[in-house]
């Protein structure tokens, strides 16, 4: 385990994915927790009201809700070393997707420790091609070369059961030393000049890229739109990020407004904040509750989303059913947000950043550790504590017993033993890949801190 150089599979065999259980937390702690789904849950899904958008420049007409592949359900592999995708649940949730109107899915060569592309791949490959919209990434976060990322791009294409892709990715630009980093990755080895060709041959039919960076970094690759034409831009728009984006996200508000000036279409992904956004604080809750009794939490986040005018598709990482069926409704049809609306929620977003929480989205774009550590998870659980009023600030507090049990006992549950933050030896791999800037040994050694000071009842 000392071995900072762990590929993904390797990792996998000594302690599995955890995709589906983060996300469980993720998105209200259990699939079918009454404070996510709302009072709708019983209502039937509609098949024929999605809301689709449609740009000239693209030529297509894509349904407001996109499928994000990166939280697949996953089920204990029969070898008892870890867990594997739960292919049968994946089928069973695109063929639902598609019956009632989603047609957008987007995957990566490295989401759910790289197997992504092949269950998305499966499961996609048993409806016509022409039935649904594909997009994938050059994910070549680690390793730059022509050669490596050559073999990436031509190997989604045989994962992905496909012969083009309708939507094509520069993976996740901004992060590490900024432009140099993305020249490293995409203009000196030749591959943006290389992809541009495949879009000239049809083999690519839009090309974009994502970003998780600083406004100078954005701001200089949308200056080449002149000579390159981007076709789209995916961006992190939620309600809390469009004014108080934090780390070096950049306030979505004005990454909005800079696509609006060029007329380029925004795919958005974290709608949800990495789910934060429907595993909100109670107070929270009751407010939204109040002024839609019949919504669900999340549904606000997904029509904030969903509103502005140039959004084509706004991504969800739907590892359960009633998520999807949910969001399904959010967006069939969507019901626009009004000004009053908006104010509503940006008052709602004051009172969010109130709350200590770390700025962890469950990307796992920090996973392996090299010391097993299950980043998320750990980071998912003091979030999850946090908003349910489980970390007690001192044994005078008076819910410190029923707290403090809650915290503790959660964390074993949620966290093996030997993947908690005490192992943590502060190496400092898992920063670089951070979109969200968050230290994250800091973060681990205060939890590991706290924790150990609720076990000895110092607090």
């Amino acid at each position: 385990m000392k071995d900072q150089h762990i590929n993904r599979r390797d990792f996998l065999n000594i302690v599995g994915i955890t995709a589906a259980t983060t996300t469980a937390a993720l998105y209200g702690c259990a699939p079918k927790d009454p404070k996510g789904s709302g009072s709708k849950a019983a209502s039937p899904v509609p098949t024929d009201q999605m809301t689709y958008r449609t740009f000239p420049e693209l030529g297509d007409k894509v349904s407001l809700l996109g499928y994000g592949c990166m939280r697949w359900p996953t089920i204990p592999s029969p070898d008892g070393k870890g867990d594997l995708i739960d292919q049968d649940a994946v089928n069973e949730l695109v063929d639902y997707a598609i019956a009632h109107g989603v047609n957008y899915f987007d995957t990566s060569p490295v989401y759910v420790q790289g197997w992504s592309e092949k269950a998305t791949g499966i499961a996609l490959s048993r409806h016509p091609r022409e039935s649904y919209y594909l997009a994938t990434k050059l994910s070549n976060f680690s390793n730059y070369t022509r050669e490596n990322s050559m073999a990436m791009y031509r190997r989604s294409f045989s994962e992905l059961q496909t012969d083009y892709l309708d939507y094509y990715l520069l993976h996740s630009i901004g992060g590490g030393q900024g432009m140099k980093t993305f020249n490293d990755r995409y203009i000196d080895n030749g591959m943006l000049d290389f992809l541009l060709k495949e879009r000239e041959a049809g083999r690519i039919r839009h090309l974009g890229w994502s970003f998780h960076g600083t406004s100078d970094v954005f701001d200089e690759v949308l200056a080449m739109h002149d000579t390159v034409h981007w076709d789209f831009v995916q961006i992190q728009l939620n309600y809390v990020d469009w004014r108080h984006a934090t780390g070096r996200n950049v306030n979505a508000e004005y990454l909005y407004q800079e696509l609006e000036k060029r007329n380029i279409p925004a795919i958005i992904m974290e709608p949800l904040l990495g789910g934060r956004l429907s595993n909100v604080p109670q107070h929270i809750v009751t407010r939204l509750k109040q002024r839609r009794p019949e919504d669900s939490v999340a549904s606000w986040a997904f029509r904030f989303a969903g509103s502005p005018e140039l959004v084509l598709t706004a991504l969800s990482g739907m590892t359960y059913m009633e998520h999807l069926q949910d969001n399904i409704r959010t967006y069939s049809p969507l019901i626009p947000l009004t000004d009053e609306d908006k104010d509503f929620l940006e008052e709602t977003a004051q009172l969010m950043i109130k709350y200590p929480t770390i700025p962890c989205n469950d990307c796992k774009y920090c996973m392996p550790c090299p010391y097993a550590i299950d980043i998320p998870a750990v980071l998912l659980h003091y979030n999850k504590c946090v908003n349910e009023g489980n970390v007690p600030k001192s044994r005078m507090d008076e819910n410190y017993r029923e707290a403090r049990r809650a915290f503790l006992v959660g964390y074993d549950r949620s966290v093996p033993k030997l993947r908690q933050a005490d192992h943590c030896v502060g190496c400092d791999q898992c920063n670089e890949h951070c979109p969200q800037a968050i230290d994250i040994p800091k973060e681990l050694r205060r939890i590991d801190q706290f924790v150990e000071q609720l076990k000895q009842e110092t607090l």
